[in-house]
């Protein structure tokens, strides 16, 4: 054999072994219901779409996120493809389910016909495509829990006037932290704390799944792509159970 014909198995067989995919790597779930999450930080905050898909998962659910999120942006500057948002690529690029939003914190305050103007058309888009938008009603500041009022009734607005759907995590927030005010649901001032990020998770489980949230794990934990072990949250037992009945007993009616 000659050293030239050598090298080039040698150097084949390096390449298959170097560059292969994992042989554990999981397989595309066809059935799985496949979101997109778009907007800031209120959703990039310890994970959320993870936390969400997490939570189906553990009882037996087939779900499939994505985020396409840049902290402090707008949907504004998602639809316009500023500050680097890869959105409308994403939207265009694959086939979802399910299209989430959340506008700036206090766009529907602050700016009110953007808010509706930019929030009506990505919902318009979203269902060109076959998917269902939704919004995520986001919270008050710790600092200023009277937000909510403003914010819900922006949100309950474009939903009704874009045929949209809702979630209810600001909602949530205000009566947890009614009945629980113990229970911090703030990284800071306006980011949810881990404790946040689940109890929104456990809404978008109820919205996803259509079933009350029962015996979710309060220590949620998922896989990367070596197949290694990550944790996401930490949740007391208590606080795991205390929010899952808040989310169980809370009254939807007004966000369907």
């Amino acid at each position: 054999m000659s050293k030239h014909l050598l090298l080039s198995i040698c150097l084949l067989a390096f390449c298959s072994t170097s560059f292969a995919q994992p042989s554990h790597a999981p397989a595309a779930d066809s059935s799985a219901t496949k979101v997109l999450f778009v907007g800031n930080s209120f959703i990039y905050f310890f994970n959320l779409p993870q936390v969400v898909a997490t939570m189906v998962e553990s009882q037996g659910g087939a779900i499939r996120v994505k985020k396409s999120t840049v902290g402090g942006s707008n949907l504004e500057q998602h639809w316009k493809r500023e500050r680097g948002t890869r959105t409308m690529d994403l939207l265009e690029s694959e086939d979802w389910d399910y299209v989430v939003f959340n506008n700036h914190s206090r766009s529907a305050i602050e700016t009110p016909e953007r808010f509706l103007l930019y929030g009506q058309k990505f919902a318009e888009k979203v269902k060109s495509i076959g998917a269902t938008p939704v919004f995520m009603i986001t919270w008050g500041y710790a600092s200023n829990p009277l937000m909510q009022k403003e914010i819900t009734a922006g949100y309950l607005n474009l939903a009704e006037v874009s045929g949209a759907k809702v979630v209810p995590a600001g909602p949530l927030f205000e009566q947890s932290r009614h009945w629980r005010p113990d229970l911090d649901l703030f990284h800071d001032d306006k980011h949810p704390s881990a404790e946040g990020t689940y109890l929104i998770g456990l809404a978008f489980y109820q919205f996803f799944t259509g079933k009350p949230p029962h015996d979710i794990p309060g220590t949620l934990k998922t896989k990367d792509q070596y197949g290694e072990e990550l944790s996401l949250v930490f949740i007391r037992r208590p606080d795991a159970l205390f929010m899952q009945q808040l989310v169980r007993e809370f009254d939807w009616s007004d966000y369907q």
